[in-house]
């Protein structure tokens, strides 16, 4: 697994390494995004959402857990989903991420409720506050995303 870092000043420069993320999905994708609350967690997953065609600005999918897009509202099938509210990993198996999995790509928030489920092709993006007042967003590319992660 290869790992690195990309430094992220602002929530545009989130919002716009989104869009390039998006633009790199495919089907059977998992992208595992790690942060506090307000990270940018959610920015990065409305850019990849807005690449994917998405015209309107994506919801939070903090409430309902799951937020199933499909085309024509965007080119792939994906599912923006938010783990926040899920005490036991057993609990997400209810959720039918794994059925989601098969005809598109999950943007999962909070992977770490998941705890061991995690699946091992996914794509593990952490943002964090940066010591330049910005953001800095550390990666780890499973073999799945050799080649593809980090865009170019």
């Amino acid at each position: 697994m290869s790992e690195d870092h990309i430094p992220l000043p602002d929530a545009a420069a989130t919002e716009a390494l989104g869009r390039k993320l998006g633009k790199l999905l495919r089907t059977g994708d998992v992208v595992a995004l790690y942060g506090d609350l307000g990270a940018g967690k959610t920015s990065l997953a409305r850019g990849a959402l807005a690449a994917l065609g998405l015209a309107e600005e994506a919801p939070s999918p903090t409430f309902a857990i799951v937020q199933p897009y499909a085309p024509p509202e965007v080119s792939l099938p994906v599912a923006h989903v938010d783990l926040y509210r899920i005490d036991d990993p057993d609990d997400a198996v209810e959720l039918g991420l794994d059925e989601l999995l098969e005809d598109g790509a999950l943007l999962v928030e909070w992977p770490e409720r998941l705890g061991d489920g995690l699946w091992p092709q996914a794509l593990r993006l952490t943002i964090q506050p940066d010591a330049a007042g910005g953001r800095r967003l550390t990666w780890a590319a499973p073999a799945a995303w050799e080649g593809r992660w980090p865009p170019r």
